[in-house]
């Protein structure tokens, strides 16, 4: 069973020397291919996919300072490659390392300079991985941005989530950020070092799904899957409402089983990874149409987080808009420019149909095309194109909105019960038909919101 060891290619054209340290590295727990002259050796390169490789100088086909150059040159995220050679020589030792190589060994070959030099090269290539993982999300590692109760509860909520494995299903409309909770999720929890893979699962081609997800062997050529991937991080599955019929069963047999099949393969592969799934849309509703697996949806859902569309807390709008000026100014460049006061209360009475992803690209559209330092309400209304519908506006929204709810609750029942009172007369028995309440209940209601009779 593949258990994720690391993978090392020997090229050698002895073979004493080439079984000599296969045999070893092989005891220490390393997957080991062997290669006697270039042309093998890249093969096995490209079908094998090494994490480090052990090149002898001299070989009868083409020697391995050519082979190296050649290979730098055509990947750019080339794994460590220590040079071996019995006739070395400072300059050629100088000449490997200038071209790419990580270190360089003299034959005869130390047992412990070999196996001290392997274990500090596929260290030094993790560090390197990961740093060009973050770097790669420096972009997309935000913070979900927000100082209002419900982004507060969901952030508390996935911090004491984040310790444990339990698999995480993220609903809310597009938009709302599900795929930034998640990264947060991933960040918050001991996978933090490891990947996190974001699949958006609705671009993925079901004929081409389970090769993406599981890989692929093809004639000794290992294609690597979304899922191996993920080894030690995070897999997220955007919209997993998306996914095919067939795709859903494989994934289901690989989270029963924590393992899979590539493709065309024969050997079970074992991955450590956390799934987290996102959708839009009712998961319910789509099993109800036999669209989606009952079955995987109880796996993939042991824990449900609703993000809240943003209209639902409209009072983040300020900071958001904030946070992605300072975003755009850092990140892209752009001239700072600020959002009038004016401006802001009126994105605050935004519908925000796109939620924050739309919010997002109205900063970046009013910072790329305007001009002047000031955001005004007009240029924002240019902007937005909108129509009085998409605007609550101050007039038609009544002030008890902005009320604590039980506060909010308790101006609603007295609008309402004043206007059916005066509507039925003044008729308690009458208001007691018109509201559906009993009347010694509805008594007692009058009485607590000061409704006099």
């Amino acid at each position: 069973m593949n258990t994720q060891k690391p993978r090392i290619l020997v090229v050698d054209d002895e073979p004493d020397i080439r079984s000599l340290v296969c045999e070893i590295l092989e005891d220490e727990g390393y997957q080991v291919y062997a290669a006697e002259n270039a042309r093998v050796a890249h093969e096995l390169k490209e079908s094998k996919i090494p994490h480090l490789i052990l090149l002898d100088i001299w070989m009868p086909d083409t020697d391995g300072i050519t082979l190296l150059k050649e290979w730098v040159a055509e990947d750019a995220l080339l794994c460590p490659v220590v040079m071996m050679s019995g006739h070395g020589s400072v300059e050629t030792a100088v000449e490997a390392t200038r071209l790419g190589a990580y270190d360089f060994l003299e034959k005869p070959l130390s047992l412990a300079k070999l196996l001290l030099i392997i274990e500090r090269a596929l260290e030094a290539s993790n560090l390197q991985i990961e740093n060009a993982g973050l770097k790669q999300q420096l972009i997309v590692d935000i913070e979900p941005i927000g100082k209002s109760a419900a982004v507060a509860r969901i952030k508390d909520h996935l911090k004491r989530l984040a310790q444990h494995d339990a698999r995480i299903l993220f609903t809310g409309e597009a938009g709302v950020g599900k795929e930034m909770y998640a990264r947060y999720l991933h960040n918050n929890s001991p996978h933090r070092d490891g990947p996190f893979i974001d699949v958006a699962v609705g671009s993925i081609s079901p004929e081409n799904s389970a090769v993406e997800f599981f890989g692929k062997e093809d004639n000794g050529r290992i294609h690597i899957g979304l899922l191996e991937r993920a080894h030690k991080g995070t897999l997220f599955l955007g919209e997993i409402g998306d996914m095919d019929k067939e795709t859903q069963s494989r994934l289901l047999s690989a989270l029963e089983s924590n393992t899979f099949l590539r493709v065309g393969g024969s050997e079970a592969v074992r991955v450590d990874v956390r799934i987290i799934t996102s959708t839009r849309i009712s998961l319910e509703e789509e099993m109800r149409l036999r669209r989606f697996r009952q079955d995987l949806f109880y796996l993939l859902n042991e824990v449900i987080i609703d993000i809240p569309p943003l209209r639902e807390h409209s009072e983040d709008v300020p900071g958001l808009l904030n946070f992605y000026v300072d975003y755009f100014v850092n990140h892209e460049k752009l001239a700072f420019r600020r959002f009038s006061m004016a401006a802001q209360n009126f994105l605050r009475n935004y519908s925000w149909r796109g939620n924050v992803r739309e919010l997002k690209n109205l900063v970046q559209r009013l910072m790329i095309l305007g001009v002047g330092e000031d955001i005004e309400l007009a240029e924002v209304k240019a902007a937005l194109g909108t129509v009085a519908s998409d605007v609550m506006s101050s007039s038609s929204v009544p002030d008890f909105f902005n009320l604590p709810l039980k506060e909010a609750r308790d101006h609603f029942e007295k609008a309402y019960l004043e206007y059916h009172f005066e509507k039925t007369g003044g008729s308690v028995a009458k208001l007691s038909a018109a509201v559906g309440m009993e009347r010694t209940h509805l008594y007692r209601k009058l009485h607590s919101l000061n409704i006099k009779v």
